[in-house]
């Protein structure tokens, strides 16, 4: 780590922020059941999560709002992170990982995923992953932006996520003793007298379930419920992605850090004119790491000019270098050339991303791939420590709902999915070692019971792209303050679509707050009024709710190597 630790200017607020609830509107609990542990979410952190448990003996329960195959993990293109290879080192893929951290990341937190990450995708091959291999039976290594070495794994091509889910689950099906609830969204957190975390309340989704509104009473809960890519227009997120843990914990009184730092992808498919909402196709930088350009509408390379890496360069490099020639072309996009990777290497190797092209008219190896960054992994979350516990007893957070430290102001390409795997075998050790006995839940009479209407899910995104998206400014954060207390305003019903609709109005208003507070550009989060990054704000922004519902904002250093 380098610079000195200065606390920066006092922490400022939007002039308006919307005042929410700490507690959704909803039916009481008509039926409970009990377990151990109950996580919520069942992408990668979820499930290895729940595997890495039953190796203790515990009882699980996974929580899952769709089916156990609807999360983002699915999604993953690239691959995994980790050295597999002899003449790579821990060392070299943590200074990666610091270099697009902006001087962000805790070191500690870097240095736990490098050195573990080996052996827990080892263990990802022993629950069944089938990664690609050469002909002699070694794992094919490529690689990806920010990294200097070819240390991803990767399976069918371009179809990583895919695989790794299918194995997971697999594994999980098999093993009686994991409780699998689909289609259920978590409501809140349950808490004991003590405040500490004894469960949540669920809905149950399903259509026609007599069951509604239940709980599960557990003895931890671990939260892995992925990101709220939905807070923008256009994301390479899932739809169920609606920050849905994030908002639970903030109710619960958990704390928050780096919630500023939402990564925009570079190069997501752009489809037209007429599809500029919700999820799409993700053209993974896997494909410039085998050699693709990005092109401005001249036909000019202009990362050559941008970074020593040029087209792997790390993800916010490059998506504010794109913005940049969009905003000089008035385009919506510009261009991806793969045409000279070959018609046989781009089907051998991207089945996914060429019949995502296809399917939109577009051949990769005879066409150009129109492409525009699009919202894609929120680097901050819920803070945790280096075993995934929270700020509030009995509640972990593994995955992207969480800032581990590890990926500061930008995630490194393809650390993800492992930091996934690193915590939740971390997180799993920590409950096998201390687990209470199951305690009854408790309500808080000074609650701030509330709900927004759903129709509030359908403006928002619009109303965040635009002033709190790629690029902000204070007037543009002030003007999306102040639209979403306007937002705050419409009461709803209780429903799935109101309660996703006030889950991404919390997490959209912390973001907000901690974007406005940092007046510098740092990462993946730029301000057109601060272009510069500004040595005193090397640090992070700790949001919480205070107990009326309103946003509140301190400030944490860095976390310094070998200090707790």
């Amino acid at each position: 780590m380098s610079g000195p630790q200065t606390r920066p200017p006092s922490l400022v607020l939007p002039p308006f922020l919307p005042v929410l609830p700490t507690r959704l509107t909803a039916p009481e609990p008509g039926w409970a059941e009990t377990t151990d542990v109950c996580v919520v979410g069942s992408g990668v952190a979820g499930l290895t999560t729940a595997l890495y448990l039953r190796e203790s003996g515990l009882h699980v329960t996974v929580v899952t709002k769709e089916t156990v195959n609807d999360g983002s993990t699915r999604w993953a293109q690239g691959g995994i992170a980790a050295v597999l290879d002899p003449l790579d080192t821990p060392e070299a893929h943590a200074a990666d990982t610091m270099v697009a951290g902006v001087e962000l990341c805790d070191p500690d937190a870097v240095d736990v995923l490098v050195r573990e990450g080996p052996a827990r995708v080892r263990e990802l091959i022993r629950f069944g992953t089938r990664f690609d291999r050469h002909p002699d039976g070694s794992l094919m290594l490529t690689r990806e932006g920010g990294h200097r070495a070819n240390r991803i794994v990767h399976a069918g091509g371009d179809a990583t996520g895919l695989e790794v889910q299918r194995a997971l689950r697999e594994a999980v099906r098999k093993d009686p003793w994991i409780r699998l609830i689909e289609h259920a969204l978590v409501v809140d957190l349950l808490r004991s007298a003590d405040g500490a975390v004894c469960g949540v309340t669920l809905h149950v989704l399903d259509e026609g379930s007599p069951d509604g509104v239940g709980a599960v009473l557990a003895r931890a809960v671990v939260l892995a419920t992925g990101g709220l890519g939905q807070m923008y227009a256009v994301t390479t997120n899932p739809p169920v992605s609606t920050g849905d843990g994030l908002a639970a914990a903030l109710r619960a009184g958990a704390v928050a850090a780096d919630v500023e730092f939402v990564q925009f992808h570079p190069t997501a498919l752009y489809l037209g004119a007429d599809s500029t909402s919700g999820q799409q196709p993700l053209v993974s930088e896997a494909l410039r790491g085998e050699g693709a350009w990005l092109l401005d509408g001249d036909g000019k390379r202009f990362m050559l000019d941008q970074h020593e890496l040029a087209e792997l360069a790390p993800r916010d490099v490059v998506a504010k270098a794109i913005t940049r020639v969009m905003m000089s072309e008035g385009r919506n996009h510009v261009w991806l050339d793969a045409r000279h990777l070959g018609a046989a290497t781009l089907q051998q190797r991207f089945p996914t991303i060429v019949a995502s092209c296809r399917a939109a008219g577009i051949d990769p190896a005879t066409d150009l791939i129109p492409v525009a960054p699009a919202a894609h992994y929120a680097s901050g979350g819920v803070w945790t420590d280096l075993y995934g516990r929270t700020s509030v007893p009995g509640l972990y957070a593994c995955g992207e709902v969480a800032c581990t430290g590890v990926h500061g102001a930008n995630r490194l390409a393809s650390n993800s999915l492992l930091e996934g795997l690193v915590f939740a075998r971390r997180i799993a050790s920590a409950i096998a070692g201390h687990l209470p006995p199951q305690a009854d839940p408790v309500t808080d009479d000074d609650t701030v019971v509330g709900l927004v209407d759903e129709g509030v899910r359908e403006q928002l995104p619009a109303v965040m792209t635009h002033g709190a998206g790629v690029l902000r400014s204070a007037v543009s954060l002030e003007d999306t303050g102040a639209r979403l207390t306007e937002l705050a305003g419409a009461a709803g019903v209780p429903g799935t679509a109101s309660w996703e609709a006030t889950n991404l109005l919390t997490v959209a208003s912390v973001t907000v707050a901690a974007a406005y507070a940092r007046t510098e550009t740092r990462g993946s989060h730029w301000r057109e009024d601060y272009p510069d990054t500004d040595p005193q704000w090397r640090g992070h922004i700790i949001t919480r709710l205070g107990p009326a519902g309103e946003v509140t904002a301190s400030w944490s250093p860095v976390r310094q190597a070998g200090v707790d």
